[in-house]
Parts: structure tokens; C-alpha cells; sequence
């Protein structure tokens, strides 16, 4: 059997931003309460959304990368979203990913679907999208080992998970 695994990656995609433009999933940054206090927090807790344009970020930041339709700047161990680099950008999850081992997001959160796959608690497709699914399938993990509930990938999470 042939699998064409670039028009499944495009199909699991364009069907993740179409759930989270629909509105079914909500961003906050809520992150300020006690259970996020601790230093492995601090790229979550000390995140705030900013609105540039491609030149502000170029000389701001060295490192940017166009991943699943939006453009993320690299920070302290962690990939932000890089609000006005390109108007037209999307961003299928909008906040903070904390990365290791100097990969891409996509990268990073295809290796926690996979892992979260092989642990239970994901049974969709390892796309490198940060989508709803992947997020519910981390909130479910992170309070199943005692985490903080982030919902995204974070340095607690990766070291848990067994990743990082």
C-alpha cells in the first residue's frame, strides 16, 4: 500500500485550523496563579503577546522559522509566536513551546504526539500541529502525573514525558 504522507500531513493540518477557526479551542494566559510560580514555568508565566513588523523582528531575534502557517521567534528555550511578521500568518496554537535540542516547534510537538500516542493519551495524527486534540491529550497527561494544566509543551512536561 502507498501512503502519500505529504497530502495526509496537508489534510490533518487544514483540519486542525479549521477546528480552532471555528472557535472551538480559547488561548488564555492565565498563567500567573501559584501552580505556574516555579522557574520551569517562567517562558509561560512571563509571556506576552507583541505586534511587530518582519523588520522589528529580523533585528530583534536571529532565529525565525515559518512553521504550520504562522512565524515563531526563538526565546530562552522557548518558541513564540511572532504576531505582525506576516499579516496573513496563522497560528494554529498561540502561545509559548518550550523546545529542546535546538528543533523547530513542529518538530518538538510531533515528538510529544508521538510519545503521548505510545503513553495512551493521543490517537490522532502525528502532524506537528499543536492543535486541540494534542492539547487536550497534554492537559490529560499533565494532571494525570501531577503537572501544572498548561496544555501546551513545557520544560515540566518534555522531562516527564522523557523527552528532553
Amino acid at each position: 500500500m502507498v501512503v502519500n504522507r505529504d497530502r495526509d500531513l496537508a489534510v490533518n493540518r487544514t483540519r486542525n485550523f479549521d477546528v480552532n477557526r471555528r472557535g472551538y479551542v480559547t488561548t488564555n494566559n492565565n498563567f500567573r496563579a501559584g501552580a505556574f510560580g516555579g522557574q520551569r514555568y517562567t517562558g509561560i508565566r512571563n509571556y506576552q503577546r507583541q505586534w511587530h513588523d518582519r523588520d522589528w523582528w529580523r533585528s530583534h531575534y536571529d532565529r525565525i522559522v515559518f512553521v504550520n502557517g504562522g512565524w515563531y521567534y526563538w526565546n530562552a528555550g522557548y518558541w513564540y509566536p511572532a504576531w505582525g511578521y506576516d499579516t496573513e500568518a496563522y497560528y494554529p496554537y498561540d502561545g509559548p513551546i518550550y523546545a529542546y535540542n535546538g528543533l523547530a516547534p513542529d518538530q518538538v510537538i510531533a515528538d510529544v504526539q508521538s510519545q503521548l500516542q505510545r503513553d495512551g493519551y493521543y490517537d490522532g495524527p502525528v502532524d506537528g500541529v499543536l492543535g486541540p486534540m494534542t492539547q487536550q491529550a497534554i492537559a490529560d497527561f499533565q494532571a494525570d502525573n501531577g503537572l501544572a494544566v498548561t496544555s501546551t509543551i513545557d520544560e515540566p512536561t518534555l522531562a516527564t514525558l522523557g523527552i528532553s
